[in-house]
Order: C-alpha cells, then structure tokens, then sequence
C-alpha cells in the first residue's frame, strides 16, 4: 500500500521537471528565433569553443609527448651508464664461487641503482635471459614493488635475442592502488660464469602525470574564461551592430503605421549611418508620393463626385424632354419613333452609370456606411430573383432557387445585399446562353452563403481575379442588352468588404461559372469558413450528399424550396 503513493509522487516530480524542462527549452527557442544578438553570442561561443578544444587538444597531446619523449631520453641515457657500470662490476667481482655469493653480490649492486629520494623513483630488475644455457643459475633480483611482472614479455624477447643494444618500452605498472605508465629500459649483462641477463630500469612517470594533469586543468581554467571572454566580447559587438538595428526597425514599424515624419538618427561616415541617411531618404520620397498619390486620390474623387452631381441636373431636364418625346413617338416617322426608343435607353443608361459613379466616390472617399440589421437572406434573394424574371424569361433561361426552410438570419444592410445579389443574377442570365442559373442559400454556425451558378461561356485561366476590376469585361466584343456600366461587381465587391464578408468568383470555358458571397452571421465577426464550396464539382457532391441525407429527415425541417421561372413559351 505504501508503495503506490511513492510511485504516484515520484511521477508528479518527473512530470513537473519534464515541463520546467520544456518551459526552458522553449523559452530559449523564443530567444533564438526573436534576438539577433542572443543567436551572434551562442554562435560565437560554440565556434569559440570548437576552436579552442581543437587548439587545446592539439597543445596538449604535444605537451604530453614532449614529456613522454624527454622521460624516454633521459631513462636511456641513465640507464646506459649505469648498464655499464653494472657490467664493470660484475666483471671485477671475485663472488663467483657459489651460485649464493653471486646471487647475494647481485642483489647488493641492483638495491644499489633503485632510487627512491626527490621527485624520480626508478626500480630495478635483474632476471635469466631467455636462451642462457649455463647451469650457473642466479635467481631474479627486484629492488622494490614493481618487478618482474610487469615487465613485457615482448622486451624481454627483444633485450635476450639482440645482447648488443639497449631496448626501451613505455608500459603501465602498478604502484600500491595506482596504475601509472612507466618506462621500462632493458639490456643485457653478462654475469661470471652464469651467463646472460636482462637488467632492466623500471622509471615511473608520476612526475609526468602531475605536470600533463596539471596543464590539463590549466587549460580548462583558461579555455572557459576565454570563452566566457568571446562570449562578453561578442555580446559588447553585437550591441554596437544590434541596437542601431533595433531602433531602425521601430522607426520603420512607426513608419508603416502611418507615421511618415518618422526618421533614423544618422551620425558618422560608417555602414550604419550610410544606412540611416538611406533610409531616411527612402521615407522622404516615399512620404512625398504618398502625399502626391493622396492629393491625385482626393482631386480624382472630388472630379468624380462634382462631374457626378452637376449632371444630375442637365441630366433631369434630358430625362424630362426624352420621356415627353418618347410618349409621343407614335405621332412620329418610324426612324424618329426608333430614335426616341433610343434615346430613353441611353438616358437609362447614363443615369445608371451616373449612380454607380457616385456610389463608387462614396466608397473611394470612404464615406460608405452600413445600416445594419438581422435580416433573413432569403428574403434578399427572393426579391433578387423576382427583379430578373421579365430578362430570364425572355432570353429562355430557367431560375433555379434553393433555400432551406429554417430562416438564414445574419446581421446585414439588406439593400446592399439585393444590390449585390441582382449584379450577379444579371450577370449570370446575361451570360448564361439561356442554361439554366441555379442560386443556393446555405448557413454553418458562423457564416451565411449565396452562390450564382450560370452554364454559360465561363471564364478563361486568371479572369476570375479580374471580373471585380473596375470596367473590365470578359469579352469586350460581347453584345450586351442589359445595358451593364462595367461597375456593378466593382460595387459589389465593394458592398461584401463593408460587411466583413468575401465575394469569390470560379469559372472555366465551356463549364460556366460560379460566384460565392459569404457574409458572417453577426456583425464584425470573422469568418472561418463558408457553408457553400465554390468550385461547381465540389457543390455537385454537397447537394447530393444533402438529397441523400434528406430522405430520412423530417420533411418540414430540410424540405428544400424551388422558385422556377420557367422557359416562355
């Protein structure tokens, strides 16, 4: 029983550290991807410490084979001379007449070469060769601990098989519970009547250690104030290049909100102030054309609405003659009696265009505003499609309307709507070569649709993005009879912006096209997604998914209705 809370604890702690852990490590993500110098004073202190670990290792593998180098030098020339000497005493020595004597001599001379005052410890060791024949047998002599183990098989092969030379290896012995590497000197003696022996000079190499550990720690020392050095340094740098950085970033950001007086401090000769008189210069023109653009936008937009209004009135007393002429075209000739058609279809025309013009002042000069109420959509399409059933019917066009039975309510200026929603069944009769137009009402939780789908000429490859232009057409050489001023969808566009919503438009040759109005539900809302798809194949599968849903739903709740106008006889 104890043992479960203990488990519990113990995984509470690691899940804790493990999300310190992350906290860290994204904090410090963070650091990287948003400071400039943060990312200089890693980066240089990781080089700096790649350098100087290379550097150091280098040095100090040289350190430590000078010394190893200047040890073995040493031993071979201490060992030489008392190899020789050794060998002059035993050739002097009267102590050959029992194996004991010799032994005893021999133990006496190598006790004599160990060493154990100061800093240099040496032993020394004594033993038959390999091959020594001689029945004159003097057992092995050791001067201390270290002895004849630890003595390489390979060296003593080496010191019996060539007598004349002096043979010399680096080894590990053991002294108490240390192991340390040693050099190991070996050569031959030739001993009165017992023949040859190995003697061998066992130099430890503690001296060595301490100095190569010593330096070692040296360098640890010196290699992390050095880096943390580089590190200060380049973070003193990175100031010097970052700041001026940082200022001219807030003034840029100050610039782009809309404050043009806004200018970089400028001091010196150097990069940085070449970069402040540059931009500095920059925001000066920029400001100008700026200001040069705005004053050519409010001359353009005054010249629009003052050429606007003040053929209002020009336009009323041609309205007013071209009506009275036109009632009495019966008592004229025929050509007069077309001429006066004419002329009222025209004057139609031009006042259509002259309203359009205003609307779009209004929007250039952003005097639009939104009188915004919860509407039901349905109704604006009603009152769309009822507005364009005399044109339907008599270019043979069939109007297919499907809305669902609950209300589609979502806070609008209803006028607008209409406006918009008459440009695209005009424009989808106008170019539907009397194919049916289908227009469907759809709703999510956050955003209400209507899509105008035609099946008429469609649209080439990029005209999608161009149909919302001002005065552009499809085919200029297109004869239209509705008499369009080229700025109805501009408008509309516009009127979809006012409401926060979106006006899309897909079309491709010989399929038709499709245009898309979403508007959000509630005022100021953001859309995430629209109810309807654009693309017609995509609609296709949406409806027939809804028609097979519906057959097992309650018929007063998804029960569809359809408004056909249908062909005239």
């Amino acid at each position: 029983m104890s043992e479960r809370p203990a488990t519990s604890g113990l995984a509470g702690l690691a899940s804790r550290a493990g999300s310190t852990l992350r906290g860290w490590w994204q904090r410090i993500l963070h650091l990287w991807r948003a400071s400039l110098g943060f990312r200089v004073v890693v980066v240089t202190m990781l080089l700096g410490i790649l350098v100087l670990t290379a550097v150091g290792t280098y040095l100090y593998g040289s350190i430590a084979q000078s010394l190893v180098d200047s040890r073995q030098r040493i031993a071979a020339e201490d060992s030489l001379r008392d190899g020789q000497d050794a060998q002059d005493k035993f050739d002097s020595t009267d102590q050959t007449d029992t194996e004991a004597k010799l032994t005893q001599f021999a133990t006496t001379l190598v006790n004599s070469y160990r060493r154990d005052a100061g800093n240099e410890t040496r032993y020394v060791v004594l033993t038959r060769s390999d091959g020594n024949t001689s029945p004159f047998n003097v057992r092995s002599v050791e001067s201390g601990s270290v002895g004849l183990r630890f003595i390489p098989d390979e060296l003593r092969r080496q010191v019996a098989a060539q007598t004349d030379r002096q043979h010399l290896q680096v080894a590990t012995i053991t002294e108490g519970n240390d192991s340390i590497s040693a050099v190991i000197v070996g050569q031959t003696v030739v001993l009165p009547v017992a023949g040859n022996y190995g003697l061998y000079f066992i130099y430890p190499m503690d001296r060595e250690r301490e100095i190569i550990s010593s330096i070692g720690n040296t360098f640890l020392v010196g290699g992390f104030a050095l880096i943390v050095l580089i590190g200060a340094i380049a973070f003193v740098v990175t100031r010097l290049v970052a700041d001026p950085v940082r200022r001219a970033a807030a003034v840029a950001e100050r610039f782009a909100e809309g404050n043009l007086n806004e200018r970089m401090r400028a001091k010196g000769e150097d990069d940085l102030a070449r970069l402040g008189t540059s931009f500095n210069g920059m925001a000066a023109s920029i400001q100008q054309q700026i200001a040069q653009l705005e004053n050519l936008s409010r001359v353009q937009q005054r010249f629009v609405s003052d050429v606007s209004h003040e053929l209002r009135t020009p336009l009323t007393t041609i309205r007013m003659a071209g009506d009275l002429i036109h009632d009495s075209r019966g008592d004229f000739e025929p050509t007069v009696a077309r001429s006066a058609e004419l002329l009222r279809g025209e004057l139609d025309r031009f006042e259509s265009l002259l309203s359009d013009l205003l609307e779009i002042s209004r929007f250039d000069a952003g005097a639009a505003v939104l009188e915004v109420e919860a509407s039901d959509l349905r109704a604006c399409v009603e009152r769309a499609v009822d507005a364009h059933r005399t044109l339907a019917a008599r270019k043979g066009t069939r109007l297919v309307v499907n809305t669902p039975a609950a209300p589609v309510v979502a806070d609008m200026d209803s006028r607008r709507i209409e406006r918009i929603l008459r440009n695209l069944v005009s424009n989808a009769v106008e170019h539907g070569e009397g194919k049916p137009v289908e227009v469907t009402i759809g709703y999510n939780d956050t955003a209400v649709a209507v899509t105008v789908r035609d099946h008429g000429v469609g649209l080439r490859p990029g005209e999608a993005a161009l149909v919302f232009t001002r005065f552009w057409r499809a085919d200029p050489a297109r004869a239209r009879t509705t008499g369009g001023t080229g700025l109805g969808l501009a408008i509309a566009l516009e009127d979809a912006r006012l409401h926060a919503g979106r006006l899309e438009a897909w079309g491709a040759r010989g399929e038709g096209s499709c245009f898309r109005l979403t508007l959000p539900r509630m005022a100021e809302a953001t859309i995430t997604s629209s109810p309807l798809p654009l693309s017609p194949l995509a609609a296709e599968s949406a409806r027939a998914a809804r028609a097979t849903s519906s057959e097992g739903a309650d018929d007063d709740t998804l029960r569809l209705r359809r408004i056909t106008v249908e062909r005239s006889p």
